[in-house]
Parts: C-alpha cells; structure tokens; sequence
C-alpha cells in the first residue's frame, strides 16, 4: 500500500472520529501475535477501521499482499484496506487515540524503549497476561508509574478466551477492567457483539493478577497431565488453585467485593488449565513428560507467559511474611530451582483438600 493512501486512509479515519474520544476514539493494536490478531479481527470487523503496529514490516507486507497475518492464524481473512499498518510504534501512537497492547510481557519493555511520544492523552489497553519483567508489576501500575496515564486512562482486556476460538468466531466472554467504569464501557463498545460479549468492572489489578495466577496454575495442571496424575487428582488441584488465588489476590489487591467464580477470574482458570489450546498447559504437559525447560521452549511456537510469571509472583509474594502458597512454590521449584515434577507435585498433594 502506497504512502499517499496511507495517509489518505488515516485522515479519513480523523475525520470520522473526530470528537469521539470520549468514545476511546480511534483504536490501534500493537503486537502481531495471535491474540493481537485476533483482536484486530474482531475490531476491524466492527469499525472497519483501525491501527496496527507490527515490529516486522515483511509481515506487514505479507498481509497487504495476501489478506493474512503470515505467522499466526493464519485462515483469518483481512481487508488491508481497513487497516493503517506500520511497523513504527511511535507513528501507531501518535495516530490513534487508543492503544491496545498485546505484546507478550517478556519483550514488553524492549518494545517501550522505542517510544518517544508522550502516552498521557491515550487510552490506554492492556491485553497481555503478564507481569513486567523485573519491575514486578503488573501492566496497569507500570502504565501508571512509568508514564504518568492516570488510573481512569488505563484498562486491561482479560477473560476466558483463546486466540485460536475467537478467530472461529465462537462464543467468547471478556472482562474489560477500569479505574473508570464509564470508560470501560465505551471501550466495550468497540469490541461487544456478535459473538463478543463484555463485562466491566473496576478492579483492574485483581484482574490482572489472576490472569498471571491463572497461567502458573495451568502449567502445574500440564505438568499433572504429563504425569498421568489423571482427572480426578487435576479437579482437586485446580479447586485448590483457585482457593489460593482467592488468597493471593486479597493480599495484593484487597477488595470487599470480589466474585472469584466470575468468568474473568474462575473461568479464565479453568480454560487454560484445561483446553488444548492453552500454551501453558502444553508447555507444563511436556515439562511433565521429562522435557528439559529449554526443549519445551525450543519446540513451542509460542511463549507460555506463565514461565516468567512464575518467577515475577514468586518474587512478589515472597516480599509478604508469614504466607504460604504451596501451588505458586511448588511450580516455581520446578521450573528455576530445578526440582524433579512427580516428587515435587507428589509432595504437593498432601497440602491439598
């Protein structure tokens, strides 16, 4: 696509939402992974218009060529008309009004250290399940305190939902969190419909705990698979890892009100200790089978964002006296401190109800 029709295309998109950024404004997504694909599909088909920043222009080139991303789900059709692509993170900035960042948490702050353009006046989306590398902190606060965007402008997109069921347009249950409930509502918007059905709610960080929680748990669940612990044993552990995370996520994020068995916390659990789309129970599954740490990362395509968030919550957790969170430890030991799966998780279920 030619650079005249680029900014053709981009001004027509000013044209269109002017004054619409109480609205969230125009939407750009930055990452070209498989969620991120999956959500500028499910935007673009509602807007017909959006952002899209990838760090690498021949994927970029590909899709305008074929209509698909070349990497990651790759029967997803585009029209790359719809689409302002650019492989410049702070141009995507400077362009779009709100910025959903779906890049995995490991290479996060490698992506950050290119941008130059003040983010204050941006919503601000995260959709990546991590912690920060380092920082021990989760996207919301690292926004907060790394860039000075106020509470009310930063939200995160978290639920039960695969990259690869969403892309097959199935029925799919997503939790927008906000400081500003009015906010998380006309982001919603850009995103409701169809088979996209979203919820709200202001507590953001408990939010985002959980999905750290949830994908630690799901690559103990794996390692449970790979043992051939059986089903029975892998209900009982991941009752108890929900207990624990109910634990853990009111003493991080204390709330007098908070729904545990809600989709965006019990249900995200439960699909990505279970599916077989889950990267994390795959890369626990193989970690069960014997596969050293390097093997399984070598041969997934992927990256389980539960290997280093395993590390950041340990790090956290370990910094509140007198706790004990038997699951957490018990993956942490056997993915950095080298302890054998089947004795570690054998010794595990005595701490189990």
């Amino acid at each position: 696509m030619k650079t005249r029709k680029l900014t053709s295309l981009v001004r027509g998109f000013q044209r269109l939402f002017q004054g619409d950024r109480k609205g969230c404004g125009r939407v750009a997504v930055l990452g070209g992974g498989s969620w991120a694909t999956a959500l500028a599909k499910v935007i673009v088909d509602k807007t017909h218009h959006i952002g899209w920043y990838m760090r690498r222009q021949e994927n970029i080139d590909q899709i305008i060529a074929t209509g698909h991303n070349p990497s990651y789900l790759t029967q997803v059709l585009f029209n790359p008309d719809e689409i302002y692509f650019t492989s410049d993170i702070n141009k995507i900035i400077r362009e779009f009004d709100t910025l959903i960042f779906v890049t995995p948490s490991p290479y996060f702050k490698q992506h950050m250290q290119k941008v130059t353009e003040s983010l204050k006046d941006k919503f601000i989306v995260a959709a990546t399940k991590g912690i920060v590398p380092e920082e021990k902190m989760v996207m919301s606060d690292y926004f907060h305190s790394h860039y000075g965007i106020p509470r009310e402008q930063i939200a995160c997109l978290i639920g039960p939902s695969h990259a690869e069921e969403v892309a097959m347009n199935r029925l799919t249950y997503l939790t927008v969190g906000c400081a500003d409930e009015a906010a998380a509502k006309n982001f919603a918007k850009k995103i409701a419909g169809g088979n996209i059905i979203i919820d709200t709610s202001t507590d953001i960080q408990g939010i985002e705990y959980a999905s750290v929680l949830k994908n630690i748990y799901a690559i103990g669940g794996g390692m449970c698979h790979g043992l051939k612990m059986g089903d029975n044993f892998l209900a009982v552990f991941v009752a108890n890892a929900a207990a624990e995370m109910t634990e853990i996520l009111s003493l991080l994020s204390p709330l007098e009100q908070r729904d545990i068995n809600s989709s965006v916390y019990l249900g995200d659990l439960l699909v990505t200790a279970f599916s077989n789309f889950s990267r994390n129970k795959i890369f626990g599954t193989m970690i069960g089978k014997g596969y050293s740490i390097k093997a399984a990362q070598a041969e997934m395509e992927m990256i389980a964002e539960g290997y280093y968030g395993a590390k950041c919550m340990k790090e956290i957790l370990d910094e509140y006296e007198g706790y004990e969170f038997p699951i957490v430890d018990a993956v942490y030991k056997i993915l950095y401190e080298g302890a054998q799966p089947k004795r570690t998780l054998r010794a595990l279920t005595s701490l189990l109800k």
